[in-house]
């Protein structure tokens, strides 16, 4: 195998399964079709994966392009290996259903530190002021 620089060294993980996970915290899981130089990927019969403490829950998202700004972790799924998980797979319906309360949990737990921080005179700056970068 010799070492190729850049994205042409995935040249290789062409039509394999692949995860890749997006900057906005997406997981995605799909056959890698093609790929240039920018890192731009399309991925094919491809899911969003979502995880919610010990299960998961995959939506078809079918055929995708996926900008090379927005990975942050490309890695091949070793086929093999693939069903030797722990988590429980569950319907769409429950996963997002999860997934709403995890992020209800989160948001009072938030509000709770910010008004405890504001009774002693601290203050947060929300994320909507702060730079993206």
């Amino acid at each position: 195998m010799n070492y190729m620089p850049g994205t042409a060294s995935l040249i290789e993980d062409i039509d394999k399964k692949h995860l890749v996970l997006l900057r906005d915290g997406r997981t995605l899981i799909g056959f890698l079709r093609s790929i240039d130089q920018f890192a731009n990927l399309v991925l094919h019969q491809t899911v969003e994966r979502i995880h919610v403490g010990k299960k998961y829950g995959d939506i078809p998202r079918g055929i995708f392009v996926v900008r090379g700004e927005n990975v942050v972790l490309l890695g091949e799924i070793d086929l093999e290996k693939e069903s030797d998980t722990p988590l429980q797979q569950v319907s769409i319906e429950e996963i997002l259903e999860e997934q709403r309360v995890e992020q209800q949990t989160r948001l009072e737990a938030e509000k709770l530190k910010v008004q405890a921080l504001k009774d002693r005179g601290l203050s947060i700056p929300r994320a909507d002021t702060l730079d993206e970068y």
